[in-house]
């Protein structure tokens, strides 16, 4: 299957390095379109693939063609790609909050993949939700997966709401880890430790505990139970946890990135 990235940013030079990296696309499969010089100079050094800063005749042999572009961009990419639009064309977007229908109704296609990939999909540690169009065939859905979980693991989703849900999930995840554990460097800090130490000691606490819930069939709750041992220290920092709702306002927060996602996408 030959690929058309059009976007060289962040997430579509990830996708191509990883498509690369697993020999699931060989250099001459995979194409790049950006307009940014300096990022046209990093693919090439980086040789992500065929790049061009333009759109044209060349797209007529591509079979899948991603758009890694920002949501505002859109309307921008959408009259220059529709003139080379065919048949056995799929359309793969990222774009946060543009729907199936608007991608279909923008290219005049009916292959259209809508999905969400996380930050992690950086390092090949992301989550990825995606649906499809009802047109495309199972082979090249399972395809698409594998290209997909080059960058971590995959999902595929039946109902395009649940994509908004994923987005607040795992989507804005990242955000709310970073967020806690940002939280956690500044109060080991206020007990006399540096920003490096800080920084080791907390990260190393995030990978470990994930590392341990991988590989044990426990529940969270079973964990928290193991570690805090009554009357003990963490047993106190979970009692000022609850009596501040913490736990409630996480949740709450879901709740508002979930209600966000969802009115871009009416947009």
């Amino acid at each position: 299957m030959n690929v058309l990235i059009i976007g060289g940013g962040n997430m579509g030079r990830s996708f191509a390095e990883s498509f690369l990296n697993a020999k699931i696309l060989t250099h001459k499969q995979l194409t790049v379109i950006e307009k940014d010089h300096a990022q046209i100079q990093e693919l090439n050094r980086m040789k992500l693939g065929q790049v061009y800063n333009d759109y044209g005749d060349y797209i007529a042999d591509k079979d899948l063609i991603i758009l890694a572009v920002k949501p505002q961009d859109a309307y921008s990419v959408y009259p220059k790609l529709k003139p080379y639009i065919k048949e056995k064309h799929i359309v793969l977007t990222i774009m946060a909050g543009v729907q199936i229908t608007e991608v279909e109704q923008q290219l005049g296609t009916n292959k259209v993949v809508r999905c969400m990939p996380n930050l992690p999909c950086q390092i090949g540690l992301g989550v990825t939700g995606f649906m499809v169009s009802a047109s495309i065939p199972q082979t090249d859905i399972d395809f698409i997966r594998k290209l997909l979980e080059t960058t971590g693991a995959s999902i595929q989703l039946y109902e395009e709401d649940q994509l908004n849900a994923i987005t607040a999930i795992s989507g804005s995840g990242p955000a709310y880890i970073f967020y806690f554990m940002d939280a956690m460097i500044r109060q080991t800090m206020e007990y006399g430790f540096s920003l490096t130490e800080a920084s080791k000691i907390v990260e190393q606490t995030f990978l470990g505990t994930v590392e341990l819930y991988k590989v044990n069939n426990l529940s969270c709750k079973e964990w928290i139970d193991k570690v805090a041992s009554k009357g003990g220290t963490t047993e106190a920092a979970l009692k000022t946890f609850t009596q501040t709702d913490v736990a409630a306002n996480i949740q709450k927060g879901m709740d508002a990135a979930l209600h966000r996602s969802r009115e871009l996408s009416k947009k």
